[in-house]
């Protein structure tokens, strides 16, 4: 008992008389492009996270103060020369 094709057809007659064709044209566009906007966020922000996991993995063997230490020695270094 589901809803035959001329039901469908009386809504969609309803609908279009409501909002007109136009109308309901901008807001299928707007909605489509909502929806790709939102779908390039999420591989965005998924590549990040890609990129900054492997940054990290990356820095697991560097102890991160030795390197700033190192840094500061190098630069202890020139400033006395």
């Amino acid at each position: 008992m589901g809803i035959s094709i001329w039901q469908l057809l009386i809504i969609l007659a309803i609908v279009l008389v409501l909002f007109g064709a136009k109308r309901l044209k901008n807001v299928g566009s707007d909605l489509g492009g909502a929806i790709k906007n939102f779908k390039n966020s999420v591989k965005e922000s998924e590549s990040e996270d890609k990129a900054t996991d492997s940054k990290l993995e990356s820095k697991e063997d560097d102890n991160v103060f030795d390197v700033k230490a190192e840094e500061k020695v190098a630069q202890k270094k020139e400033d006395t020369k």
